[in-house]
Protein backbone atom coordinates (compact mmCIF):
# COMPACT_ATOMS: atom_id res chain seq x y z
CA UNK A 1 0.00 0.00 0.00
CA UNK A 2 0.99 3.53 -1.24
CA UNK A 3 2.20 5.50 1.88
CA UNK A 4 2.84 9.28 2.96
CA UNK A 5 6.77 8.61 3.19
CA UNK A 6 6.07 7.23 -0.57
CA UNK A 7 4.26 10.37 -2.14
CA UNK A 8 7.02 12.54 0.10
CA UNK A 9 10.20 10.80 -1.93
CA UNK A 10 7.93 10.98 -5.24
CA UNK A 11 7.61 15.09 -4.46
CA UNK A 12 10.69 15.64 -3.07
CA UNK A 13 9.33 17.42 0.05
CA UNK A 14 9.07 16.60 3.58
CA UNK A 15 6.30 14.09 5.16
CA UNK A 16 5.61 16.84 6.89
CA UNK A 17 5.09 19.31 3.70
CA UNK A 18 2.60 16.39 2.49
CA UNK A 19 0.74 16.45 5.16
CA UNK A 20 0.20 20.71 4.82
CA UNK A 21 -0.27 20.50 1.21
CA UNK A 22 -3.37 17.87 1.72
CA UNK A 23 -4.33 19.38 4.85
CA UNK A 24 -3.72 22.61 5.01
CA UNK A 25 -3.19 24.06 1.81
CA UNK A 26 -3.00 27.46 2.23
CA UNK A 27 0.25 26.69 4.23
CA UNK A 28 1.84 25.73 1.54
CA UNK A 29 3.37 27.68 -1.82
CA UNK A 30 0.75 26.74 -4.85
CA UNK A 31 4.11 25.02 -6.87
CA UNK A 32 5.00 22.34 -3.82
CA UNK A 33 1.03 21.97 -3.75
CA UNK A 34 0.80 20.96 -7.26
CA UNK A 35 3.75 18.86 -6.53
CA UNK A 36 2.23 16.72 -3.89
CA UNK A 37 -0.79 16.36 -5.77
CA UNK A 38 1.27 14.98 -8.95
CA UNK A 39 2.61 13.00 -6.87
CA UNK A 40 -0.72 11.34 -5.05
CA UNK A 41 -2.15 11.30 -8.09
CA UNK A 42 1.04 9.02 -9.44
CA UNK A 43 0.87 6.60 -6.77
CA UNK A 44 -2.95 6.28 -6.44
CA UNK A 45 -2.66 7.27 -2.32
CA UNK A 46 -5.51 7.62 -0.23
CA UNK A 47 -5.19 8.80 3.06
CA UNK A 48 -5.29 5.27 5.56
CA UNK A 49 -8.02 5.97 7.75
CA UNK A 50 -10.04 7.54 4.73
CA UNK A 51 -9.24 4.35 2.83
CA UNK A 52 -10.02 2.13 6.23
CA UNK A 53 -13.41 4.02 6.35
CA UNK A 54 -14.54 3.39 2.38
CA UNK A 55 -13.28 -0.25 2.39
CA UNK A 56 -15.48 -0.60 5.33
CA UNK A 57 -18.29 1.16 4.34
CA UNK A 58 -18.69 1.33 0.49
CA UNK A 59 -19.60 4.46 0.30
CA UNK A 60 -18.82 6.61 -2.96
CA UNK A 61 -17.86 10.42 -2.26
CA UNK A 62 -18.81 12.89 -4.82
CA UNK A 63 -16.61 16.65 -4.43
CA UNK A 64 -19.02 19.93 -4.48
CA UNK A 65 -16.55 23.17 -5.06
CA UNK A 66 -18.56 26.54 -4.77
CA UNK A 67 -18.14 29.89 -2.84
CA UNK A 68 -20.89 28.93 -0.09
CA UNK A 69 -19.34 31.63 2.40
CA UNK A 70 -20.29 34.34 -0.64
CA UNK A 71 -23.42 33.21 -2.33
CA UNK A 72 -26.56 31.73 -0.68
CA UNK A 73 -27.61 30.23 -4.44
CA UNK A 74 -24.63 27.38 -3.78
CA UNK A 75 -26.57 26.08 -1.02
CA UNK A 76 -29.27 25.61 -2.85
CA UNK A 77 -27.74 23.66 -5.67
CA UNK A 78 -26.30 21.33 -2.94
CA UNK A 79 -30.38 20.78 -2.33
CA UNK A 80 -30.62 19.92 -5.61
CA UNK A 81 -27.37 17.45 -5.88
CA UNK A 82 -28.68 15.60 -2.69
CA UNK A 83 -32.59 15.36 -3.82
CA UNK A 84 -30.46 12.76 -7.07
CA UNK A 85 -28.37 10.43 -4.89
CA UNK A 86 -31.71 9.32 -3.97
CA UNK A 87 -30.26 5.72 -2.57
CA UNK A 88 -27.23 5.03 -3.90
CA UNK A 89 -24.19 4.72 -1.40
CA UNK A 90 -22.61 8.34 -1.81
CA UNK A 91 -21.50 11.09 0.80
CA UNK A 92 -21.55 14.83 -0.81
CA UNK A 93 -18.33 16.53 0.25
CA UNK A 94 -18.46 20.26 0.76
CA UNK A 95 -14.99 22.56 -1.07
CA UNK A 96 -15.66 26.05 0.09
CA UNK A 97 -13.79 28.15 -2.99
CA UNK A 98 -13.09 32.00 -3.25
CA UNK A 99 -15.26 33.62 -5.33
CA UNK A 100 -14.10 33.88 -8.66
CA UNK A 101 -15.40 37.39 -8.79
CA UNK A 102 -13.00 38.43 -5.55
CA UNK A 103 -9.88 36.54 -6.64
CA UNK A 104 -6.92 37.80 -8.62
CA UNK A 105 -6.45 34.83 -10.33
CA UNK A 106 -10.22 33.35 -10.77
CA UNK A 107 -8.91 29.79 -13.04
CA UNK A 108 -9.45 27.05 -10.69
CA UNK A 109 -5.22 25.97 -10.50
CA UNK A 110 -5.71 23.08 -7.93
CA UNK A 111 -8.55 20.41 -6.75
CA UNK A 112 -9.03 18.43 -3.74
CA UNK A 113 -6.86 15.03 -3.26
CA UNK A 114 -9.16 13.54 -6.42
CA UNK A 115 -7.88 9.95 -5.19
CA UNK A 116 -10.51 10.34 -2.17
CA UNK A 117 -13.37 11.57 -4.88
CA UNK A 118 -15.55 9.45 -7.38
CA UNK A 119 -16.81 12.63 -8.80
CA UNK A 120 -17.07 16.46 -8.98
CA UNK A 121 -19.06 18.94 -9.47
CA UNK A 122 -17.62 22.65 -10.08
CA UNK A 123 -19.38 25.31 -9.48
CA UNK A 124 -18.82 28.93 -11.06
CA UNK A 125 -15.20 28.29 -11.47
CA UNK A 126 -13.74 28.15 -14.63
CA UNK A 127 -11.14 26.02 -15.34
CA UNK A 128 -7.57 26.15 -16.97
CA UNK A 129 -6.21 23.85 -19.31
CA UNK A 130 -3.92 22.53 -16.47
CA UNK A 131 -6.60 21.57 -13.80
CA UNK A 132 -8.51 20.48 -17.37
CA UNK A 133 -5.82 18.12 -18.36
CA UNK A 134 -5.42 16.97 -15.10
CA UNK A 135 -9.26 16.20 -14.63
CA UNK A 136 -9.17 13.84 -17.97
CA UNK A 137 -5.72 12.00 -16.89
CA UNK A 138 -7.10 10.86 -13.87
CA UNK A 139 -10.45 10.18 -15.79
CA UNK A 140 -12.34 11.56 -13.04
CA UNK A 141 -16.20 12.15 -13.89
CA UNK A 142 -16.57 15.68 -13.84
CA UNK A 143 -19.51 18.21 -14.07
CA UNK A 144 -19.63 22.06 -14.55
CA UNK A 145 -22.19 24.48 -13.13
CA UNK A 146 -22.60 27.93 -14.62
CA UNK A 147 -19.13 27.77 -16.61
CA UNK A 148 -18.47 25.53 -19.19
CA UNK A 149 -15.43 24.13 -20.63
CA UNK A 150 -14.43 21.98 -23.96
CA UNK A 151 -14.76 18.25 -23.52
CA UNK A 152 -16.81 18.91 -20.12
CA UNK A 153 -20.45 18.06 -19.11
CA UNK A 154 -21.94 21.34 -18.01
CA UNK A 155 -25.24 22.92 -16.85
CA UNK A 156 -25.94 26.55 -17.39
CA UNK A 157 -28.10 29.00 -17.94
CA UNK A 158 -27.98 32.42 -20.26
CA UNK A 159 -27.24 34.99 -18.38
CA UNK A 160 -27.30 37.75 -20.77
CA UNK A 161 -30.75 36.59 -21.90
CA UNK A 162 -31.72 37.24 -17.77
CA UNK A 163 -30.25 40.55 -18.42
CA UNK A 164 -32.49 41.33 -21.16
CA UNK A 165 -35.19 40.06 -19.41
CA UNK A 166 -34.89 42.31 -17.06
CA UNK A 167 -34.17 44.88 -19.20
CA UNK A 168 -37.60 44.18 -21.47
CA UNK A 169 -39.86 43.75 -17.96
CA UNK A 170 -38.81 47.67 -16.85
CA UNK A 171 -39.14 48.68 -20.35
CA UNK A 172 -42.59 47.88 -20.52
CA UNK A 173 -43.32 49.24 -17.32
CA UNK A 174 -42.93 52.36 -19.35
CA UNK A 175 -39.54 53.35 -17.20
CA UNK A 176 -36.83 55.83 -19.38
CA UNK A 177 -33.82 56.11 -17.04
CA UNK A 178 -32.06 53.05 -15.44
CA UNK A 179 -29.34 52.33 -13.63
CA UNK A 180 -27.37 48.41 -12.89
CA UNK A 181 -25.69 47.52 -9.35
CA UNK A 182 -23.19 44.47 -10.42
CA UNK A 183 -20.16 42.69 -8.11
CA UNK A 184 -16.92 44.23 -8.53
CA UNK A 185 -14.91 41.99 -10.08
CA UNK A 186 -10.83 41.99 -9.49
CA UNK A 187 -9.54 39.80 -12.55
CA UNK A 188 -10.38 40.75 -16.30
CA UNK A 189 -9.08 36.74 -17.24
CA UNK A 190 -12.95 35.93 -16.21
CA UNK A 191 -16.34 37.27 -17.55
CA UNK A 192 -18.46 36.98 -14.34
CA UNK A 193 -22.21 36.15 -14.09
CA UNK A 194 -22.92 39.72 -13.07
CA UNK A 195 -20.81 40.94 -15.77
CA UNK A 196 -22.73 38.75 -18.05
CA UNK A 197 -26.17 40.04 -17.16
CA UNK A 198 -25.06 43.51 -17.46
CA UNK A 199 -24.19 42.46 -21.16
CA UNK A 200 -27.76 41.45 -21.67
CA UNK A 201 -29.48 44.49 -20.01
CA UNK A 202 -26.83 47.12 -21.82
CA UNK A 203 -28.10 45.30 -25.37
CA UNK A 204 -32.15 45.17 -24.75
CA UNK A 205 -32.18 48.72 -23.08
CA UNK A 206 -29.83 50.29 -26.11
CA UNK A 207 -31.87 48.58 -28.92
CA UNK A 208 -34.79 51.02 -27.28
CA UNK A 209 -32.50 53.81 -26.95
CA UNK A 210 -31.34 54.15 -23.51
CA UNK A 211 -28.34 53.81 -21.37
CA UNK A 212 -27.98 52.61 -17.90
CA UNK A 213 -25.96 53.93 -15.19
CA UNK A 214 -23.60 51.61 -13.77
CA UNK A 215 -22.23 50.81 -10.57
CA UNK A 216 -20.50 47.86 -8.68
CA UNK A 217 -20.20 46.64 -5.23
CA UNK A 218 -18.96 44.37 -3.27
CA UNK A 219 -20.97 41.37 -3.00
CA UNK A 220 -22.55 42.66 0.61
CA UNK A 221 -25.68 43.78 1.88
CA UNK A 222 -23.62 46.54 3.55
CA UNK A 223 -21.14 47.61 0.04
CA UNK A 224 -24.93 47.45 -2.00
CA UNK A 225 -26.89 49.98 0.48
CA UNK A 226 -23.64 52.51 0.37
CA UNK A 227 -23.14 52.12 -3.50
CA UNK A 228 -26.99 52.34 -3.52
CA UNK A 229 -27.51 55.46 -1.42
CA UNK A 230 -24.90 56.99 -3.71
CA UNK A 231 -27.01 56.10 -6.83
CA UNK A 232 -30.47 56.75 -5.54
CA UNK A 233 -29.20 60.11 -4.19
CA UNK A 234 -28.09 61.37 -7.59
CA UNK A 235 -30.04 63.56 -10.13
CA UNK A 236 -31.01 62.88 -12.38
CA UNK A 237 -32.38 59.87 -10.51
CA UNK A 238 -33.55 56.42 -11.97
CA UNK A 239 -36.74 55.05 -11.87
CA UNK A 240 -35.52 51.40 -12.49
CA UNK A 241 -32.66 49.49 -11.19
CA UNK A 242 -31.88 45.97 -12.22
CA UNK A 243 -29.39 44.59 -9.41
CA UNK A 244 -27.04 41.35 -10.60
CA UNK A 245 -28.35 38.99 -7.71
CA UNK A 246 -30.93 39.53 -5.00
CA UNK A 247 -28.55 40.49 -2.37
CA UNK A 248 -27.75 43.51 -4.36
CA UNK A 249 -31.52 44.31 -4.81
CA UNK A 250 -32.26 44.16 -1.33
CA UNK A 251 -28.96 46.59 -0.29
CA UNK A 252 -31.08 48.87 -3.06
CA UNK A 253 -34.65 48.50 -1.83
CA UNK A 254 -33.48 49.57 1.81
CA UNK A 255 -31.14 52.58 0.67
CA UNK A 256 -34.50 53.68 -1.17
CA UNK A 257 -36.68 53.20 1.97
CA UNK A 258 -34.09 55.13 4.14
CA UNK A 259 -34.24 58.07 1.81
CA UNK A 260 -37.93 57.90 1.73
CA UNK A 261 -38.80 56.45 -1.64
CA UNK A 262 -41.39 53.98 -2.65
CA UNK A 263 -40.73 50.98 -4.19
CA UNK A 264 -41.87 50.66 -6.55
CA UNK A 265 -43.68 54.37 -6.65
CA UNK A 266 -40.05 56.37 -7.10
CA UNK A 267 -37.86 53.21 -8.06
CA UNK A 268 -38.32 49.46 -9.37
CA UNK A 269 -36.13 47.19 -8.29
CA UNK A 270 -35.46 44.04 -10.24
CA UNK A 271 -33.02 41.32 -8.51
CA UNK A 272 -31.61 37.72 -10.04
CA UNK A 273 -31.85 34.54 -8.66
CA UNK A 274 -35.13 33.92 -7.14
CA UNK A 275 -34.32 32.86 -3.44
CA UNK A 276 -36.61 32.83 0.06
CA UNK A 277 -35.18 36.61 0.61
CA UNK A 278 -36.91 37.57 -2.77
CA UNK A 279 -39.83 36.30 -1.44
CA UNK A 280 -39.74 37.44 1.85
CA UNK A 281 -39.09 41.30 0.36
CA UNK A 282 -41.51 40.98 -2.48
CA UNK A 283 -39.02 41.39 -4.95
CA UNK A 284 -39.28 41.02 -8.70
CA UNK A 285 -36.08 38.68 -9.99
CA UNK A 286 -35.11 36.63 -12.86
CA UNK A 287 -35.74 33.58 -11.97
CA UNK A 288 -33.41 30.87 -12.45
CA UNK A 289 -33.98 27.12 -11.09
CA UNK A 290 -31.02 26.80 -8.59
CA UNK A 291 -31.79 23.20 -7.52
CA UNK A 292 -32.55 22.16 -10.74
CA UNK A 293 -29.12 22.78 -11.75
CA UNK A 294 -27.57 20.95 -8.65
CA UNK A 295 -30.15 18.12 -9.42
CA UNK A 296 -29.44 17.95 -12.91
CA UNK A 297 -25.60 18.27 -12.33
CA UNK A 298 -25.72 15.20 -10.16
CA UNK A 299 -27.75 12.95 -12.95
CA UNK A 300 -25.14 13.88 -15.83
CA UNK A 301 -22.22 12.52 -13.28
CA UNK A 302 -23.99 9.54 -12.11
CA UNK A 303 -24.02 8.58 -15.43
CA UNK A 304 -20.59 9.06 -16.23
CA UNK A 305 -19.63 7.29 -13.13
CA UNK A 306 -22.42 4.48 -14.56
CA UNK A 307 -20.20 4.60 -17.40
CA UNK A 308 -16.95 4.34 -16.26
CA UNK A 309 -17.88 1.68 -13.96
CA UNK A 310 -19.32 -0.58 -16.65
CA UNK A 311 -16.95 -0.55 -18.95
CA UNK A 312 -18.80 1.90 -21.63
CA UNK A 313 -15.94 5.40 -20.82
CA UNK A 314 -13.46 6.71 -19.09
CA UNK A 315 -15.64 9.60 -17.38
CA UNK A 316 -15.01 11.88 -20.49
CA UNK A 317 -17.13 11.34 -23.69
CA UNK A 318 -19.17 12.84 -26.13
CA UNK A 319 -20.54 16.42 -24.27
CA UNK A 320 -23.92 16.26 -22.70
CA UNK A 321 -24.53 20.53 -22.12
CA UNK A 322 -27.99 21.53 -20.67
CA UNK A 323 -29.27 25.11 -20.70
CA UNK A 324 -32.34 25.51 -17.87
CA UNK A 325 -34.45 28.08 -18.65
CA UNK A 326 -35.26 31.55 -17.11
CA UNK A 327 -38.05 33.67 -16.12
CA UNK A 328 -39.25 37.02 -14.53
CA UNK A 329 -40.79 36.37 -11.29
CA UNK A 330 -43.00 39.47 -10.93
CA UNK A 331 -43.83 41.00 -7.21
CA UNK A 332 -44.31 44.33 -5.69
CA UNK A 333 -41.30 45.53 -6.26
CA UNK A 334 -41.57 46.82 -10.04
Amino acid sequence: MTTIRDVAVEAGVSVSTVSLALNAPERVSEPTRRKVLAAVDALGFVPKADAVARARRGVGRIGVLAAFSAYPSAARRVNGVISAIGRRPLEIVLFDQESAARSPSPLLASLPVTGRLDGIILVSRPLDDTVATRLRDLHLPTVLVDVRHPGFDSVHTDDEAGGRLAAEHLLSRGHTRFAFVGEEQRSDRYVSPSQRRLTGFRAALADAGHTPVVRLARHELGQALATARELLSAEPRPTAVFAADDTLAAGVMRAAHELGLAVPGDVAVVGFDDGELAEALGLTTVRQPLEESGRTAMELLLRRIDERGSGAGTGFGAVREVMLRLEVAVRGST
